[in-house]
Order: C-alpha cells, then structure tokens, then sequence
C-alpha cells in the first residue's frame, strides 16, 4: 500500500482516549467503571441552550456564516463584557470547540518548522495540532512542588531561538489546575514583546477558579498586536458535545487570517450556535454558571480531602479547572491504570489517565496520573475507596503477593 505521511503517523493518540477501549471491556464483563480520565461534566446542559436548540425554527439547514452566526458571535462578545473584557463581534469567530480555535492559532502564528514555547505538562492534543500542523513543541518544565507555576523568566528565554514564534499556554491550566498570577502574565507579555512572539492563550476554564480572581491574557492592552484568545463553550455549559468555541484576537490581520481558515472549513455547527445565542438571552446565566462552579469547588474540596487520605499519592490543590494532577506510589502510573481495567479484581474499577503523556519531555510523568473531579460527590468518594484498595492490591501484587480486592 502506499506510505503514510510521516505526519500522521507522527501525530499521537491521546493519552486520555486511548486506553478507553480497556474501559469498554471492562464494562462488558460487568465492572463499574469510574471515569476520572476524563474531563466529561455530568451537570446537566443548561436548560436554556436545550431550548434554544429543540425550539430553533429552521426549514433549510444551510450553512452557517464561515465566522459564525452574528448573533452568536454577538452573544460572546457580550459574554466577555460581563468578564470585564471589551471584545468587539469583529474580533470574535466561532469555531468548532476550542480545538480548532488552537489549530487555526498555530496556523497563523506558525510556518513549517517553526517552535511554540509550552508549559509542560500540558493538555495533550496541543502535541497532536502541533504534529499535523507541522510546528515543533519546545516544552517548559514546571513541577508539583511549585503548584506548576511558572519557573523564572532566564529559564523560559533560554528556550528561545530564531524559530520561536509563539508561547501556548492554557490558564486555568489543563491538566495541572494552575492559574497563573498577574505577575506571571506580565512576564510572559514582556518576553513575547521582547523576542517579537505571539501569545495563545486558551481559556476554556476561564470560570473555574476557586480562590482570587482570573486574569485574562485581553486584559494587557500592550500585546492586543499578538494576543490570541481561544475559548469554549464545552465546560462552562456542560456542553462538550455542542462543539462551539471561539478564536478572539484585536489584530485585524489575525482575524483576516482566522476568517481565510473559517472559510475553508466552510462553517461551524447551526443548531449549537442558536443554543449558545439562547443561553445567553436567559436573564439567569450568569446565575447558571455560578452554581456549576460553587458544585465543582465542593467536588474539588471532597476529591482532594479522599486523596489525602491515600497513602503515597502526592499532590497540589489545584487552584482552577477540575483536574488534579498527582504523583502516584507506583513506577509506571500507565501500567498500573492498565491493570486496573483488566487485572484488578473488584467488582468496581477506577480509570485515570497517565501522566505521561501530559508531556514531551522523556521520562517525566511516568508515575504521575491527572484525575478529573467531575463526578457526583458519592462517585467520588466510592472512587477514591477503589483506587486506594487499587494501589494496595497492585503494589502487593508486584511484591509477589496473590491478593482479593476489596474495593
């Protein structure tokens, strides 16, 4: 058969993704399979956006604007007026999630060859619109210990050469929950201004911060030249499947460029967008958001409480998002999830995902795992039972032990 492109090829499986069809077998011998490997919300779609999608009055479902329909894209920018941000409709476009927001990012910010400064660990599709997009991910390391904040700035520029084009970072941080400083941000403003880079800057937890406040990379008006906001609807609506983001920048040329992509792709999904324009009409929104995010602080209180009580788990409480990053007392975190969808035997199992592959670095997250709080407040702690019993079953198992779960 013909070659495969090394670019596919190159472009990796999703470490979040790619050991769920273990969960599928799991589940067909009659396991009940916890889900913290992934960042799927169980609150309920806000009722408004469903309405706004059942009640739509459509006779021919043609497509949409290639930027989006006016009055989504007007519903956004009103959106981040109420976030303390003057975001005109020309300088928002509607985009298939947050990931294409990114692709199209890496698009205009980069040629063939050229690098993006990241943090790592970082949420791992960033690697895979990287790889297909021909651009090179020059990792900067942060740790646990640190809370993954950022290291000093003579770290980030030594990073720094003639292919570097931009500096990608998602804040809150997915999957660390880190939400960077105004301080943080400053720096990263003046490197970007100092060695000429954009800066992307995907927001998509923008509400989930749990202490203090949310700094928006839009807020620093000396970077509005190279600035480039991606966003979502995913989370903060429940709404994943909706497959509704946004691409915000106030340089025209980058709008320009972004609406060149838009059009190739030819338009972003109808129905969703007048769920979008629908939730936003509803005088209760902000109020709907509100209660997600007070629901997923006491989530992330309660997961973080039954961590603690874990022995040999090591962690920070994240400050934003509903992912917690943790060192695991295992060598081999990814081996260990395996196992514990096809070896463990109780009748209940926990999946997570392996740390590392939240990085590019060789050797680094191997016996880390991010968890995701985003089950009811009795699924996550029947969930943090199993996976303490888990690690004791394993680490005895590999001691040579033959053991029974008890879950």
């Amino acid at each position: 058969m013909p070659k495969l492109s090394a670019r596919s090829v190159a472009a990796p499986a999703s470490p979040i993704r790619r050991l769920y069809p273990l969960a599928v077998e799991a589940k067909k011998r009659g396991k009940k399979v916890y889900h913290l490997n992934i960042g799927q919300p169980d609150i309920p779609t806000p009722a408004a956006f469903m309405r706004g999608v059942h009640e739509a009055t459509v006779k021919v479902l043609d497509y949409a604007p290639s930027p989006g329909i006016p009055e989504a894209m007007e519903a956004l920018a009103r959106y981040y007026g109420e976030c303390g941000l003057q975001v005109a409709k020309e300088e928002v476009l509607i985009t298939i999630g947050g990931s294409e927001g990114i692709t199209f990012a890496l698009t205009i910010a980069c040629d063939p060859g050229d690098q993006v400064l990241v943090p790592e660990p970082f949420y791992p599709n960033y690697l895979g619109y990287a790889r297909l997009t021909n651009v090179e991910i020059v990792p900067i390391t942060t740790c646990r210990e640190d809370g993954f904040h950022l290291p000093p700035r003579r770290e980030i520029e030594a990073h720094i050469g003639p292919r570097t084009k931009a500096i990608l970072f998602s804040h809150p941080g997915n999957p660390t929950g880190v939400v960077y400083t105004k301080a943080e941000l400053e720096m990263v403003v003046d490197i970007a201004l100092r060695h000429d880079l954009f800066i992307i800057s995907d927001e998509v937890y923008r509400e989930f911060v749990y202490e203090g406040g949310h700094t928006s990379l839009l807020t620093f008006s000396e970077v509005r030249d190279r600035a480039i906001l991606v966003d979502s609807i995913s989370k903060r609506l429940s709404a994943c499947g909706a497959r509704i983001g946004a691409f915000v920048s106030r340089n025209k040329d980058v709008m320009a460029a972004a609406n060149k992509c838009a059009t190739i792709r030819l338009s972003a999904p109808t129905f969703e967008q007048l769920g979008l324009v629908a939730f936003m009409a509803d005088p209760n929104h902000r109020a709907v958001v509100e209660e997600m995010i007070g629901e997923y602080r006491m989530r992330r209180d309660l997961f973080c409480k039954e961590l603690l009580d874990i022995p040999g788990i090591t962690f920070r409480v994240p400050e934003g998002a509903f992912y917690v990053m943790m060192g695991l007392p295992v060598e081999d975190s990814e081996a260990f999830i395996r196992w514990m969808l096809t070896d463990y035997p109780g009748p209940e199992t926990v999946m997570l995902a392996p740390g590392s592959g939240f990085y590019v670095t060789p050797g680094l997250g191997k016996d880390e795992a991010r968890g995701a709080y985003v089950l009811k407040a009795d699924d996550l702690r029947r969930a943090c039972a199993v996976l303490a019993d888990g690690l004791s079953t394993f680490n005895r198992a590999r001691a040579g032990e033959v053991v029974a779960g008890r879950g």
